[in-house]
């Protein structure tokens, strides 16, 4: 990606909040550089809260997943700065990798336990919990993911869709507000994507704000608040999907005429 992005403007502004409710997380034109000059993130701001499912879309290499690794700390920023709970992410990074979690487009990447149950465990074990509060813990994340009687199955014999459901389920068990997912569908078969798409309705019911990562925007919309659209390292479109939808594709994305597609037929899920 060439670094051929217009000047910024002079005067700095803040994505405005939702309402009264104060984002758990947001950016502050933030921008970042890869070490050869290239531009990755070109001041960028925008906020998500608590029991909010936005979609995040944008064509391949518009940095949806750069975005997502600043939102965890996994990388820094050359300019601007990451937000949470309105403090600045490097001064409070360990409260928020307990509150805001990241599952990656390759559930293998990011499943360590040898069995189902030490996954489970992995996160609340490392947080110091309680041997009673860590049983509670995962068997009622166990319950949540359509997993129970398989405790000890090691994660390799699951399919894609247990796999991802797997991945998801890890980090639940630390309790997160705020749950961010790249890609979750991809490479999955139709049962498995219905299987994580209901999964992650069943978070939203909970008051659990979801992020989810997407080229494929047209398959979630139905259940999105909030559609937030990138291209070229720049938030260029972020609002509500009926008013942002039908622009998609001045940036390589799905268009969508809702008086031809209704709303609610933009899901994954059968009807």
């Amino acid at each position: 990606m060439q670094d051929r992005i217009a000047p910024p403007k002079p005067d700095f502004q803040v994505t405005r909040e939702r309402g009264t409710r104060p984002p758990i997380l947001e950016t502050r034109n933030l921008t970042y550089r890869f070490p050869n000059g290239e531009v990755g993130l070109f001041r960028l701001s925008v906020s998500f809260h608590k029991g909010e499912f936005v979609l995040l879309a944008g064509r391949n290499g518009s940095g949806k997943t750069l975005l997502a690794r600043h939102l965890l700390g996994l990388l820094r920023p050359t300019e601007g700065e990451v937000r949470f709970r309105g403090l600045p992410l490097s001064t409070c990074l360990r409260e928020a990798r307990q509150k805001i979690g990241l599952v990656f487009q390759d559930a293998d990447t990011q499943i360590i336990g040898q069995t189902i149950e030490d996954e489970l465990r992995f996160g609340p074990e490392n947080l110091g919990l309680p041997e009673k509060e860590i049983r509670r813990r995962v068997e009622s994340v166990i319950r949540l993911l359509g997993l129970e009687g398989n405790l000890l199955t090691p994660p390799d014999r699951l399919s894609g869709g247990e796999k991802r459901r797997l991945a998801i389920g890890g980090i639940l068990t630390i309790e997160p507000e705020l749950l961010i997912l790249d890609e979750p569908f991809a490479n999955l078969d139709y049962p498995g994507i219905v299987s994580v798409l209901r999964l992650l309705l069943q978070l939203k019911e909970k008051g659990i704000g979801i992020v989810l990562i997407t080229h494929e925007m047209e398959k979630a919309l139905a259940h999105a608040d909030r559609l937030v659209i990138m291209e070229k390292g720049r938030i260029v479109e972020d609002g509500p999907v009926q008013t942002i939808a039908p622009r998609a594709g001045q940036y390589g994305l799905h268009p969508l005429d809702f008086s031809q597609t209704p709303l609610e037929s933009c899901t994954w899920l059968p009807r």
